[in-house]
């Protein structure tokens, strides 16, 4: 079977389109992958890696407004829309996915076009334009959250959950205790802004960390970002925290293992991206979400608010985050266990641990047609 997949820009597009792959690997023998970005997204630098062929179509998205830019994107994604017909009648896919982002435009238009059956997995409860336009041509939607349904024909959407990795289902909370050298007897709290970080959470978190060093109840791991690693410790010198003889504060500028920290998390701060939403919900883990701000269409606001209104999570925007406000809804989650518990046992509810399993039986029954 020839399986191609398109999703760039973003890890929220790329993580959901390798997990996809490794799902459909684990069901089809010698299954061929092309996988399909921009050389300019993420997915130029993470897929190869990943030792699945990858090609480029290059596409810009358009500005909301009448500009000679626009006319050139215009073109231009003329021309990607024939240079996807180019790859997919090439590649000759039994079935194309796509996973977000506006390279998947070209590739699965140009596929269904071709009489290719094609499906796109919409991750956010407030769907991408590109995923609004697709959805006209593709064979099936496979939807993260039950609320986006109303934006697609309902005779091709299928609520399934978001892909997730394995890695997140199948660590154990004894390994994350090892791992991080933490004390199972405390509650741990896991903050992360994402990969680069985010300088709003990654400062109201400095009086958060100055209120718990050396509490004997609470352990904080606090991921910076990369972007946020230097500015964060300037701060902590300066509040005269110290994190080391504190023995319960963990300052890492990037984590390579987020699912065994995730296993160890008995509450959360993070932005609102689906995927880390989607792990959160798989692993039970409450949460504090502070949406990005700046986020297309205020889709992460979206997918806080969801969640909040399922009883799993608290809500900050991030324009009202300050040590203060996050303080205050910390130290009520982290003493009041019950309130927790209760937050924990709805995020589980939500949880859809075979999503990923769920999409690839979708993607080969549409390829079998």
């Amino acid at each position: 079977m020839r399986i191609i997949v398109s999703g760039g820009g973003t890890g929220g597009h790329i993580y959901p389109a390798l997990t996809l792959i490794r799902a459909l690997q684990r069901k089809v023998n010698n299954a061929e992958f092309l996988y399909v970005g921009t050389s300019e997204g993420l997915e130029a630098d993470i897929v190869p890696k990943e030792n699945i062929p990858f090609e480029t179509v290059n596409i810009e998205g358009f500005k909301r407004s009448l500009s000679p830019a626009n006319l050139m994107r215009g073109m231009k994604a003329a021309a990607g829309v024939m240079k996807a017909m180019g790859i997919v009648r090439r590649f000759h896919p039994d079935v194309a996915i796509g996973t977000g982002g506006y390279v998947c435009g070209p590739i699965l238009l140009a596929a269904s076009l071709m009489h290719v059956p094609t499906l796109i997995q919409e991750q956010n409860v407030t769907p991408g334009i590109t995923n609004k336009i697709l959805s006209k041509f593709v064979t099936k939607i496979a939807i993260g959250t039950k609320e986006a349904a109303p934006s697609f024909p309902s005779d091709k959407t299928i609520f399934t959950g978001n892909p997730i990795r394995r890695e997140v289902i199948e660590a154990r909370r004894s390994d994350g205790m090892k791992s991080f050298g933490l004390d199972p007897r405390k509650k741990t709290l896991l903050v992360s802004g994402g990969s680069r970080g985010a300088r709003t959470i990654n400062r109201a978190m400095i009086g958060v960390l100055e209120h718990y060093a050396g509490d004997p109840s609470v352990q904080i791991i606090h991921v910076t970002g990369s972007a946020g690693y230097d500015d964060t410790m300037k701060r902590i010198r300066e509040s005269n925290i110290d994190v080391e003889g504190a023995g319960n504060l963990f300052v890492k500028k990037y984590l390579y293992d987020m699912p065994t920290a995730l296993a160890a998390a008995d509450l959360a701060v993070f932005r609102a991206g689906a995927i880390g939403i989607a792990e959160l919900m798989a692993r039970g883990v409450p949460s504090v979400l502070v949406p990005y701000p700046y986020a297309a269409a205020n889709h992460q606001e979206h997918n806080a608010r969801a969640i909040e209104a399922a009883g799993a999570a608290r809500v900050i925007l991030d324009k009202d985050l300050r040590a203060e406000s996050l303080l205050a809804t910390l130290a009520e989650l982290l003493t009041e266990s019950d309130k927790l518990k209760k937050m924990a046992r709805s995020a589980k509810r939500l949880g859809r641990p075979k999503a990923a399993d769920e999409i690839a039986d979708i993607v080969l029954k549409i390829a079998n047609k």
